[in-house]
């Protein structure tokens, strides 16, 4: 064991050298690297050839790259071909394919909604219909990452479905020819009175566009105060990130540095245009899942007043990611750098530091605050242009740290009730939704989730073999309202009004809208947080 451990570390690093050409093979003075490329090969010649298990020796340098790799950090890895066509998929935004979003239910692959003009919707495919066969092969236990491998495909090329739908009693044959699918990663409408929100999802090829071309729509709704939604955002494109903040800032502001040990990877990006609308009062949410390129955004418009930022301290992903291409169609993917707000403050949340919301939880006072200084304690503070404190110690602090809505304690009963039945519960909800659904073509956007429909779901469940106590469900109703309502408005209507069901008992989109309703400019917005912070406070010490 005791040579095992010792030579790991030289061994890796004789790896290096062998994957780079052998470069280090001719440097003087590195610790003896040819020895220890030697003994790698050696390792892997004994292990292939007498190892208990026969093992192919191209698995063992797999193995060995892959070992080097977990001891770096966990955002530098090797991209497979496989690996890297799906985060092209997510940076871009666009892929040959259907246009359906699936899961699995039940055992099989289930549509769960069409996307608007795209072969899927032209083709008729409905939501909660069942692909029980793909060119000719039973599909019948497929992951949805299975079937996304074979639904994707080239434009123009065919696929041979068969669907099973409610209320039909055979299957369906359908063929459907593969087109160029956009995925569009935002979302915009007038929320309140004057307010409009903007959801974006993650930065991809086309963020910056999407997001000005929704201000331009809301503002011509009469929009004079906007809420960016960044919540569960893991980020995207360094440059996406930077181009959404330069709608926001004057040309010429810093937007986000990144400092590394390689010369041509430290670099300052600044906003180049003027602001779409500088006068524009702005409320950015954030939370635990807000990453990256979330973080660069949260970060520069808070480091120059440009908007409040409500919700929970971000996640902390702060590193830049290079690629360089490898034989076989693979990549290294390999943290070459770390991004500092324009304040200085690094965003990147080293290994072991905890996150101030997870270490905070469950401590009494700290967990419940909602103030700023209460979640940081301890941490660097930093200045904004305007001399309003914020902190450092990685990810991004919002002004007014708020959770948000939690489970009533009948809820949470509700929650314990459903146990291991949750995936079944979950199914059964979702065919109680479709069916409903088609059940009501003529129905309203703005459907209210009624007594009668919440006893008929149970009865649903019921049958559905689901075990619950009605005394129990009753006291969840609004907990399974809200998720009722969302499941109807995915399968039944667009995006816009799915995302709206989704934030309702939406404590931290509540707290961004009353603020807004009261302030007519960014600076009045600041103030009306800091005596919002101080009442919170009041609240949380009993005062």
């Amino acid at each position: 064991m005791r040579l095992k451990k010792s030579f790991w570390m030289p061994a890796a690093v004789g790896l290096i050298a062998i994957v780079s050409g052998g470069w280090l093979l001719q440097q003087g003075g590195q610790g003896n690297v040819y020895l220890q490329s030697r003994i790698l090969q050696d390792v892997i010649r004994v292990v292939s050839d007498r190892y208990v298990e026969p093992l192919d020796p191209a698995d063992l340098y797999d193995m060995a790259v892959e070992g080097l790799l977990d001891h770096l950090d966990p955002h530098t890895t090797i991209l497979r071909p496989e690996d890297y066509s799906d985060l092209r998929l997510t940076t871009t935004g666009n892929y040959g394919g259907l246009g359906i979003r699936i899961d699995e239910k039940e055992g099989w692959i289930t549509v769960v909604q069409t996307l608007p003009n795209t072969p899927a919707d032209r083709a008729g495919l409905q939501p909660g219909d069942r692909l029980v066969e793909a060119d000719g092969v039973n599909m019948s236990g497929w992951s949805p990452d299975e079937a996304v491998r074979v639904l994707r495909g080239p434009k123009g090329s065919p696929v041979e479905l068969k669907i099973v739908r409610v209320g039909v009693p055979e299957p369906i044959p359908v063929r459907i020819v593969r087109d160029d699918i956009h995925v569009e990663y935002v979302t915009g409408f007038m929320y309140d009175d004057g307010i409009g929100y903007i959801l974006q999802q993650q930065f991809s090829a086309r963020s910056a566009d999407e997001i000005r071309q929704e201000i331009a729509r809301l503002k011509s709704q009469g929009m004079r105060a906007l809420i960016l939604d960044l919540r569960d955002n893991p980020g995207g494109l360094l440059e996406e990130g930077v181009a959404v903040s330069d709608l926001f800032l004057p040309g010429g502001s810093e937007v986000v540095e990144t400092r590394s040990r390689i010369p041509d990877q430290n670099e300052t990006y600044f906003a180049e245009h003027r602001p779409v609308e500088p006068d524009l009062p702005v409320v950015v949410l954030v939370n635990l899942y807000s990453a990256s390129a979330s973080e660069i955004v949260a970060g520069a418009l808070q480091d120059h007043d440009r908007a409040l930022v409500i919700g929970t301290p971000t996640f902390g992903k702060g590193s830049v990611q290079t690629l360089y291409p490898l034989a076989g169609g693979n990549y290294l993917k390999i943290t070459t750098a770390k991004w500092y707000t324009p304040s200085g403050r690094s965003i990147h949340r080293e290994d072991g530091q905890p996150h101030p919301l997870i270490a905070s939880a469950g401590e009494g006072e700290v967990a419940a605050s909602t103030t700023g200084p209460s979640a940081s304690i301890g941490a660097k503070v930093y200045f904004t242009d305007a001399g309003r404190e914020v902190y450092g110690g990685g990810g991004i602090t919002p002004d007014l740290i708020l959770r948000a809505d939690t489970m009533h304690t009948v809820e949470a009963d509700f929650r314990r009730a459903i146990g291991e039945q949750a995936a079944a519960y979950s199914d059964a909800m979702f065919r109680f939704a479709v069916e409903y659904a088609n059940d009501h073509p003529d129905l309203n956007p703005d459907f209210e989730i009624t007594t009668a429909m919440l006893g008929q779901l149970f009865d649903w469940l019921i049958d559905a073999g689901i075990e619950v106590d009605r005394q129990v469900y009753d006291g969840a109703r609004r907990l399974v309202g809200r998720n009722l309502g969302i499941q109807i408005a995915t399968v039944a209507f667009d995006d816009e009004i799915a995302t709206r069901r989704r934030l309702v008992i939406d404590r931290q989109l509540a707290a961004a809208a009353e603020l807004l309703s009261q302030a007519t400019s960014q600076r009045e917005l600041f103030g009306l947080a800091a005596e919002h912070e101080s009442d919170e406070l009041a609240v949380v010490r009993g005062e």
